[in-house]
C-alpha cells in the first residue's frame, strides 16, 4: 500500500515514522529545513514508549509530486485544510482513503466539500508531540492512537484493512461504535488549550488555581451541553469524566494551539472555541467562557495572520 503523509509536524513525524518503520511504502510531505532533514537523515524520533529512527526516506514539499497514493493521511494544521484540498483532488484514485487526523470536527466535512465523499474518512488521533529540531519528532506525553471510521457510520472493508495497517506497524487503532461521538469528545477536550492561551498557564497550572479550575471546567460543560442540543452521542458523565483525565496530564504540559498563540504563529483557534462561539449560536446555546477565550485571542491571531486590524 502507497501511504501519503500529509504534513510531517509532531503527528505527521511520528505516525509516520512507525509506519515507515513497519516498512510500508510512505512519502512524506514537508517543508524548509524538516523537509531537508528528512531527505538527508530520515527522521528520529524520541519517545517515551522508545526511540528509534527511520532512514532513506521519500519526501516532498509539493503534494502533487505524489503518484496515486492507497491511503492519505492528513496531518496540516485545521485551517490548512482548504489550502490542499485541490493539490489532494489532484493525487488520489478512485479508491484512494483520505483519513483527516485533525483537531476540531470540520475536517471531514471540509474535505468532502472539494473531494467525492467516498474517499473521505473521519478521523482524530491522541498524541501529544512536536517537532524539537529538523527530522527529531519528541513525542513527549500520552499513548499515541487513531481512531477513525466512515462519515455515515458505516462498517466497511477498507477500515479493516487500514487498522490492520496500523496494527502491524504498532500503532493503537480503533474503529468506534459512533466516530462522530468521539470526535467531539476529544474536541470538547482540546478547547481547553485556548484557556491554556489566554491565562498563560500549563495543564498543572490550571487545574491548580480554583478560580482557573472553575473556567475550565465551565468551558467543557459548555461545549458538552452543545453537542447535547446537536443530537451527539455523549455519555452524560462526560464532563466529570474528563476533567480526571486533565489532572493527569504532567503538570507542565501544553498543547500546539497554546504555543502557536503564545509564539505568535497563527492557530487553530476558529477550529476550536472559535466553532463552539460559532454553533453556540446557530444552535441557541450560550458559549460565555469559550466566547471570552476566543475573542481575546482573535487580535492576536489576525496580527499573526498579516492581517492589518486597523484596516478592517
Amino acid at each position: 500500500m502507497k501511504i501519503a503523509i500529509i504534513g510531517t509536524g509532531g503527528v505527521g513525524g511520528y505516525f509516520g515514522a512507525k509506519l515507515a518503520k513497519a516498512e510500508f511504502d510512505v512519502t512524506f510531505l514537508a517543508r524548509g529545513e524538516q523537509l531537508k532533514a528528512i531527505q538527508t537523515n530520515g527522521l528520529k524520533v524520541k519517545s517515551i514508549l522508545g526511540d528509534f529512527e527511520v532512514k532513506n526516506l521519500k519526501a516532498t514539499d509539493n503534494i502533487t509530486d505524489i503518484e496515486k497514493p492507497d491511503l492519505v493521511i492528513v496531518c496540516v494544521k485545521a485551517w490548512q485544510i482548504k489550502d490542499i484540498r485541490d493539490d489532494l483532488k489532484k493525487i488520489i484514485h478512485a479508491e484512494t482513503s483520505i483519513l483527516p487526523l485533525q483537531n476540531g470536527i470540520l475536517a471531514a466535512e471540509e474535505l468532502s466539500e472539494k473531494i467525492s465523499k467516498k474517499n473521505v474518512l473521519a478521523g482524530l488521533c491522541r498524541i501529544i508531540s512536536k517537532i524539537e529540531s529538523p527530522g527529531v519528532i519528541n513525542h513527549f506525553a500520552g499513548v499515541p492512537s487513531i481512531d477513525f471510521g466512515e462519515m455515515d457510520g458505516a462498517k466497511t472493508e477498507r477500515l479493516i484493512k487500514i487498522e490492520n495497517i496500523f496494527k502491524k506497524a504498532g500503532i493503537d487503532a480503533k474503529i468506534p461504535d459512533d466516530i462522530q461521538a468521539e470526535l467531539w469528545r476529544k474536541y470538547i477536550f482540546i478547547c481547553v488549550s485556548g484557556l491554556l492561551a489566554v491565562t498563560k498557564t500549563t495543564y498543572g497550572e490550571i487545574r491548580k488555581l480554583k478560580e482557573t479550575r472553575q473556567m475550565m471546567i465551565d468551558l467543557i460543560t459548555e461545549i458538552y451541553l452543545l453537542s447535547q442540543k446537536m443530537g451527539v452521542k455523549i455519555e452524560s458523565n462526560f464532563v466529570e469524566k474528563t476533567i480526571p483525565t486533565i489532572d493527569a496530564l504532567p503538570y507542565d504540559s501544553t498543547s500546539s494551539l497554546t504555543r502557536d498563540v503564545w509564539e505568535g504563529k497563527p492557530s487553530e483557534i476558529e477550529y476550536q472555541n472559535g466553532t463552539v462561539v460559532r454553533l453556540g449560536k446557530k444552535h441557541s446555546v450560550e458559549t460565555p467562557i469559550n466566547s471570552f477565550v476566543y475573542n481575546s485571542i482573535l487580535p492576536s491571531e489576525l496580527k499573526a495572520r498579516g492581517l492589518d486590524i486597523k484596516k478592517l
